[in-house]
C-alpha cells in the first residue's frame, strides 16, 4: 500500500491507495518526485512507530475520545489515527492549521514532515515537549490533546522546522512560517532563536522571543512572556535562558543577559540583569528575593514544580 496527499483547500487527507500500474502514467515529473519523495517519508515515519511507545499511546486516546464523542470521528481520522507516525500527524495538522489560499496544506505538510524526519534532534524533541505539557499542565489531560489543542505545543514544533530552515539558508520559507505562527497561534518566536527540548510554553498568547535568543532544556513559559532586545544593541542582543528556569505570565527579560539554570522570575517582572543559578527574580525592575548578596537559594526545578507564588508567602511582607 501506498500512500499519497489529497489537497483541496486548506484541508490534508492522507489517503490509501492501492498500486494500480495502469493508473500510475503521470505526465508531470515533478508530480511524481513528490509522490516518490513523500512516500519515502512516510515509509520512514512508518519505521519509527513500530518502535514509538508514545505514538501508540497517542492513537489509543484518540480512539477513546473517538468512542465519547463520536461526532469527532472524521477529525481523529484526518488529524491522527489515518497516519502512520507522530511525525505524520503533526506535519499534517500543522500544514492545515498554517495554511492560506495561495499556500496550501499540502505543501506546507510536505515541508514540515521532510523537515522532521532529516532531523533526529527535532523528533526527539517533539516527543519531549508533548512529555513536558501533560507532566507539568494540570490542564492537559492527554498527549493527543496537547498535539491537536494546545497552540504553545504546536507554536514550538513550528518554530523547530522554521529554525531548521533558516540555518539551511531557506529565509524566505522560514519567515513565512514565522508569520503565520505569529498570526495563527499569536506567538511570535523569531527563526533564529535557539530552543532547547522539554519546553513547556503555558497558554503561549503574546510570547515573544528575539532572534538571538537561546532557550536550554525543560524551561517552562508562561504567556504574554518577551525574551527581547533592548533596542539599543545589534548583534547578540536577546536573553540565554538556561535549563530548567520557571518565566511566570507577563515577565519581560530585555537584552543579552544570562538567566542561570533552575532560575524563577515571578510574574509581571521586568529582568535587565543577570539572574543567578537556582535564585527567584521578582518586580520591575527585578530583584534577587533575599536581596543580591545573599539570594534565596532555590531547592527544588521552578519549570517541573510550577510553583509561581511561594516566594511571595515565604519571604514577602506582602498582605492584601
Amino acid at each position: 500500500m501506498a500512500t499519497c496527499i489529497e489537497c483541496s483547500g486548506s484541508v490534508l487527507v492522507a489517503k490509501r491507495l492501492s498500486f494500480d500500474a495502469d493508473q500510475a502514467l503521470i505526465s508531470d515529473p515533478a508530480t511524481i518526485y513528490r509522490f516518490v519523495e513523500f512516500s519515502r517519508a512516510l515509509q520512514h515515519a512508518k519505521d519509527i512507530e513500530e518502535k514509538d511507545e508514545l505514538w501508540m499511546k497517542m492513537r489509543e486516546e484518540a480512539r477513546r475520545d473517538v468512542e465519547q464523542e463520536p461526532v469527532l470521528a472524521s477529525f481523529y481520522m484526518a488529524t491522527i489515527l489515518s497516519h502512520d507516525s507522530l511525525e505524520s500527524a503533526l506535519a499534517t495538522h500543522l500544514g492545515n492549521k498554517l495554511a492560506t489560499p495561495h499556500l496550501p496544506a499540502c505543501s506546507l505538510a510536505d515541508v514540515f514532515l521532510t523537515t522532521i524526519l532529516e532531523d533526529a534532534a527535532i523528533r526527539t524533541a517533539i516527543r519531549e515537549d508533548l512529555k513536558a505539557v501533560k507532566e507539568r499542565d494540570p490542564a492537559c489531560v492527554s498527549y493527543v490533546q496537547c498535539l491537536l489543542n494546545f497552540k504553545g505545543f504546536l507554536a514550538i514544533q513550528a518554530h523547530r522546522v522554521a529554525h531548521r530552515l533558516w540555518n539551511q539558508g531557506r529565509i524566505p520559507l522560514a519567515l513565512v512560517i514565522q508569520n503565520r505562527v505569529s498570526e495563527v497561534f499569536a506567538v511570535d518566536i523569531h527563526p533564529g532563536a535557539r530552543i532547547g527540548q522539554g519546553i513547556l510554553l503555558d497558554h503561549a498568547t503574546g510570547v515573544v522571543i528575539g532572534e538571538t535568543a537561546v532557550i536550554g532544556d525543560n524551561v517552562s513559559i508562561l504567556h504574554n512572556v518577551t525574551l527581547g532586545g533592548t533596542g539599543k544593541a545589534i548583534g547578540d542582543r536577546h536573553p540565554k535562558i538556561a535549563d530548567g528556569v520557571l518565566i511566570g505570565a507577563g515577565t519581560h527579560v530585555l537584552g543579552n543577559v544570562r538567566v542561570g539554570s533552575g532560575a524563577k522570575i515571578g510574574a509581571g517582572s521586568v529582568v535587565l540583569k543577570e539572574i543567578p543559578a537556582k535564585t527567584t527574580a521578582v518586580g520591575n525592575p527585578a530583584r534577587l528575593v533575599g536581596g543580591k548578596d545573599n539570594p534565596i537559594k532555590l531547592t527544588k526545578i521552578p519549570s517541573m514544580t510550577m510553583d509561581q507564588t511561594s516566594h511571595i508567602s515565604d519571604w514577602s511582607d506582602y498582605v492584601i
